[in-house]
């Protein structure tokens, strides 16, 4: 039994491809991260920020915090600055679907919204005005390193704990690289030849969730040495593979997870037996406003 919100976070489970992965010898396990309270897998980083930032005395809750988010990290940074009673403005591209709008402000988050065309580069450019000009304070996820560190702390243990330490190959999709960066120093400590897979998308795809980052907008925390290989997916394969998860597995998530699943098979297909390791971000059902699950 728990008594607070906050203790629900992680211990998501693992679940055994069973349709998708036809390799004999290779085990593909999906970690179901849209089983966390606020619906994804930032549930984790947004919590470490807030709760490690507090603690150091950061700022308070009379700070007026700031945060440009393309969607799950700011729906978790609303549900976590609410239960700590903390103010929050979350910035995300005027395209972002009503229902992440819609969830940031049933928690109470100031919602702005920044021109389309700008992408969430445009977004992060104006929670930096925002800082330099009235006062405010970003908890800045692209460099924040309590971001990596809650994967160090949760993600990484609770993988190597339900795979008996038999992973050899961890997959998962890169945004604010925040989760591959934590979960990859973790496993690498301890067994060095688990190889860690970054998911990128092809030039000219837009897979929410999954950034190919200009170089002045690259993560401060992205180290590229902990990342062994990069894998790019094509927006029509990422839409392809979240409609077979949902179809075919059973898992209603978003497409930056597709994407996740089909460098994931791609890899599978290579090996000659093996354990993998893909995270499901989140959840399909904050998607249904878009045309994901069209046709």
């Amino acid at each position: 039994m728990t008594n607070k919100l906050t203790d629900l976070i992680g211990n998501t489970p693992l679940v055994l491809s069973k349709t998708l992965n036809d390799h004999p010898k290779v085990r593909l396990y999906f970690k179901l991260e849209g089983q966390n309270p606020g619906g994804s897998v930032k549930d984790r980083a947004a919590h470490n920020m807030i709760a490690s930032g507090l603690e150091r005395g950061d700022f308070s809750k009379e700070t007026r915090l700031i945060e440009a988010t393309s969607g799950n990290t700011g729906i978790a940074l609303a549900m976590i600055a609410g239960i700590y009673g903390l103010n929050i403005e979350l910035v995300m591209p005027e395209n972002a679907t009503r229902e992440r709008v819609q969830t940031m402000r049933a928690y109470g988050a100031k919602v702005t919204l920044t021109p389309s065309e700008k992408g969430i580069e445009g977004a992060r450019d104006y929670a930096e005005a925002k800082v330099t000009s009235e006062g405010y304070q970003m908890i800045n996820q692209f460099g924040n390193q309590d971001n990596w560190k809650a994967h160090y702390k949760t993600t990484g243990p609770e993988i190597w704990r339900d795979t008996g330490g038999e992973i050899t190959h961890f997959v998962s999709s890169m945004g604010t690289t925040g989760t591959i960066m934590g979960t990859s120093r973790f496993l690498k400590e301890k067994k060095a030849s688990v190889q860690i897979v970054g998911v990128q998308p092809t030039d000219n795809s837009s897979i929410p969730g999954i950034r190919k980052w200009p170089r002045e907008y690259l993560p401060k925390i992205f180290d590229p040495k902990r990342v062994d290989r990069i894998l790019e997916v094509s927006e029509a394969e990422a839409k392809a593979m979240t409609k077979r998860l949902a179809k075919e597995e059973g898992i209603f998530a978003g497409m930056s997870s597709g994407g996740a699943t089909a460098a994931a098979l791609r890899l599978a297909g290579e090996l000659d037996e093996g354990v993998i390791v893909s995270i499901i971000c989140d959840r399909g059902d904050r998607y249904l406003s878009s045309d994901l699950f069209d046709g």
